[in-house]
């Protein structure tokens, strides 16, 4: 909990980064056009904006501060506390028991291998991502409402607020919208820090200069998140984007695509 309040601004940095790319420009444009067309009076929520919006790390920290005061940079704190309490508590929970399981029954009572450990460690990633699909939608909901004219923004107050709100307003299942590429991600993490952190602990060992220690495991913590993050990210750019539209929006962009094949959409 404590280290979710302390990484909250950067996870907004991330959200707000991550949806201002070409891509999201071009299906802003496109359910605009397709609006204006059809006098339909609609605005995407949480999609789009300009074609790189924000060129840096630091550009968005700025932004944050200087259009929504310091507060906004913990915007969408309660849905990252929930989707801590949700996803990591039952990822440990289902981790512990398959492992405790497979050595029992399967292992003489000895530690699974690690391709074994990757497996178990990649179910137990799936089973609380699903669980933790709902916080998730709300987080990502929460921390990209400031990207939205004061009109269109949702204003959730609360992860619980959002979860009620999305609820009557969209549907129950809307909590789970884009559920297989946050367990797909949930595994390619799991996966990628088991991996990375047992093989760089063994490359920090085999230097000499780190012993088996505190520092030897911070170091090999940090190299694995850097590698856990780079391969995550192509699959945190889909779950972003599934979160923020609407069904109404994609309905729009189906038709309006088989309408327009040929359009000054092609460039981009």
């Amino acid at each position: 909990m404590a280290a979710t309040c302390f990484v909250q601004p950067l996870d907004l940095v991330k959200n707000r980064m991550q949806l201002s790319g070409r891509f999201f420009s071009l299906f802003n444009s496109i359910i605009s056009d397709f609006s204006n067309n059809y006098h339909i009076s609609h605005q995407p929520p949480g999609v789009g904006g300009k074609a790189k919006e924000h060129k840096t790390s630091i550009h968005v920290l700025r932004a944050v501060v200087k259009n929504e005061g310091i507060t906004g940079l913990y915007a969408g704190l309660s849905a990252g506390l929930l989707r801590q309490a949700s996803y990591t508590t039952v990822r440990m929970g289902v981790y512990t028991s398959l492992f405790d399981w497979y050595s029992r029954e399967y292992a003489q009572g000895k530690p699974p291998g690690f391709f074994i450990k990757a497996g178990l460690g990649m179910t137990a990633g799936a089973i609380g991502a699903f669980f933790g699909t709902p916080a998730e939608v709300s987080l990502i909901r929460m921390t990209s409402d400031g990207r939205l004219p004061l009109a269109d923004r949702r204003g959730y107050k609360s992860v619980f607020d959002a979860l009620i709100r999305i609820t009557r307003e969209e549907g129950v299942l809307t909590l789970w919208r884009g559920c297989i590429p946050t367990m797909g991600r949930a595994m390619v993490v799991n996966a990628a820090q088991l991996a990375s952190y047992s093989q760089a602990k063994q490359f920090l060992l085999s230097t000499s200069y780190f012993r088996d220690n505190i520092g030897c495991h911070f170091a090999a913590s940090m190299i694995s998140g850097l590698i856990t993050t780079a391969a995550s990210m192509p699959v945190d750019i889909g779950q972003y984007f599934f979160f923020n539209i609407e069904i109404f929006d994609l309905s729009i962009l189906f038709l309006f695509c088989s309408q327009n094949s040929n359009s000054k959409y092609e460039n981009y």
